[in-house]
């Protein structure tokens, strides 16, 4: 068994049960005390609540005016099927640097691009010295790999994860997973101390198109989300599910077997079919995050139709994105079934269909979280084609979506809400993320009131909320309860330290 950081308890084959999302054990059973020491602490299930008669509001992201922010624009990016876009690949505010840095698919199934961005908006193509005059961090020109003979000669994005580990040696910082296009193959691992120039390319597990990495910053394993062909739970027919893979080192133990990548998680009874299409859905991508005390996750939803529906018309599958939830980092809850970032789903949208997740899911911007998706176009004019150079897989590019920081879910209305027993440790203050009045009571674990807060009035993602009688310092170490007053919205509570920090994980990166 293993311990988390909030006091969940992990058992050691946990991964031999499918996460089900309507059944998530640490909801069912919450730990008897839960500490609170590790970032800002979110509404987004019943975990921290013992008792409300406050409702919650699950929210959208609001697409960027702007987008796409890029598109295909070179000659690299153009030929054949133009395409400029993560797919999950990664976009990252490098906290070291103070940049902000994409990793793209350009040209579909074709390169492997670096662009770099000081807002996060406008976007620059370096020139690169691994394909002079290009910004192309991996080539590809031709087919010619053995895969399974060990030889790593070319390399072609279908599926690709970067991820930024500020844990490791520097000259291990960025860490890449590829995978190339067919059936089951090997996955592909490196790691490189520029983000440009890859190195250590290792074969690892076997695995299906659209399969990803993360990483789980509280209990530092690498996870390989596996796109898999199965029946899952009590549904006996075949369809995309993921599977679970986890390892503590990236190159050295990124190898399964089938027998160790466990059955992870696929759509259930509530994801029902898009109106419009009528398909059975199915789940296409798994990208997840640390974000402040939770593991944050992109559910990419596939609504259809099927693929030779798509070619015929030459417009891309509806895809969308879910946001998911994890306080252990395998069992995660989907309490709405609404998209955050939904399709277009009309002609002439350069988002109509395939909306995607990327690596690093997203970045927090001052009081938004920047959410980068990508979206295809399509191009009807190409219908028909052969599946390299269908309409159904062109005209793809990448967006932002934003959001309220730590808004995805909000307690609503005119009441209040207590927590269970919390514990903490390192901590001098309370601050709220909230919408409308709101007080805060300190109980003791029996319930009695110690002290009552100051009120907020007015809108703040870091308000914070003091008391005169009882220090926040004199709380370490031992057990209370939080009873919050609202009369409005109420996102997040956290406990800072003496410099203002939550001590959470920082999804893709922080902007200040």
């Amino acid at each position: 068994m293993e311990k988390l950081y909030n006091n969940i308890i992990l058992l050691d084959d946990f991964a031999k049960t499918p996460s089900d999302a309507q059944n998530v054990p640490y909801l069912k059973n919450p730990p008897e005390i839960i500490n609170v020491s590790v970032g800002r602490q979110l509404f987004v299930d019943d975990f921290l609540i013992e008792e409300t008669d406050l409702v919650p509001e699950y929210h959208k992201a609001k697409k960027f005016e702007g987008n796409p922010v890029i598109k295909p624009e070179t000659s690299w990016e153009i030929e054949q099927s133009p395409v400029a876009c993560p797919k999950s690949g990664g976009v990252w505010y490098d906290e070291d640097e103070k940049i902000f840095k994409m990793w793209y698919e350009g040209g579909w199934l074709r390169n492997m691009c670096y662009a770099t961005s000081d807002d996060g908006i406008h976007w620059g193509r370096p020139n690169l010295d691994v394909a002079p005059g290009t910004n192309k961090i991996l080539t590809y020109d031709g087919y010619e790999q053995d895969k399974l003979s060990g030889d790593i000669t070319y390399l072609r994005p279908d599926s690709s994860t970067v991820f930024i580990d500020y844990d490791c040696n520097k000259n291990e910082k960025y860490k890449l997973f590829l995978r190339n296009p067919g059936g089951v193959l090997p996955g592909i691992v490196a790691v490189s101390s520029d983000g440009i120039h890859f190195e250590k390319f290792k074969f690892c597990g076997k695995c299906q198109d659209r399969s990803t990495v993360f990483y789980n910053p509280f209990r530092k394993k690498w996870i390989y989300s596996i796109r898999d062909i199965s029946s899952f739970l009590s549904n006996p027919v075949d369809e995309r599910i993921r599977k679970y893979y986890e390892c503590d080192n990236f190159i050295n133990n990124a190898e399964w077997n089938e027998d160790e990548a466990y059955k992870w998680m696929a759509c259930d009874n509530l994801d029902l079919p898009h109106p419009y299409i009528n398909f059975k859905p199915q789940l296409y991508n798994v990208d997840c995050v640390g974000y402040e005390s939770i593991m944050l996750g992109m559910f990419q939803i596939m609504y259809g139709p099927d693929n030779p529906v798509c070619e015929s018309r030459g417009v891309p599958k509806v895809t969308e994105l879910i946001p998911m939830f994890s306080r252990d980092g395998y069992n995660f809850s989907r309490p709405s079934r609404d998209s955050i970032i939904n399709a277009s789903i009309y002609q002439g949208a350069w988002d109509r269909g395939y909306v995607q997740s990327v690596g690093g899911v997203t970045i927090v911007h001052g009081d938004e979280l920047w959410i980068y998706y990508i979206g295809f176009a399509g191009d009807k004019n190409r219908a028909g084609e052969s599946w390299f150079t269908n309409g159904m897989y062109r005209n793809g590019a990448t967006g932002i979506a934003k959001l309220r920081r730590d808004g995805f879910v909000s307690m609503n209305g005119k009441g209040t809400l207590t927590t269970r027993k919390l514990e903490f440790s390192g901590k001098c203050a309370l601050y709220i993320n909230a919408v409308g009045r709101v007080s805060a009571e300190i109980l003791d674990e029996k319930g009695n009131v110690l002290d009552t807060s100051s009120v907020f009035c007015g809108d703040s993602t870091k308000a914070e909320l003091k008391f005169s009688k009882i220090s926040i310092k004199d709380l370490n170490g031992r057990i209370f309860k939080l009873r919050f007053t609202v009369d409005g919205k109420l996102y997040s509570f956290g406990f800072a330290d003496e410099k203002g920090d939550f001590g959470g994980a920082h999804a893709a990166g922080v902007v200040e």
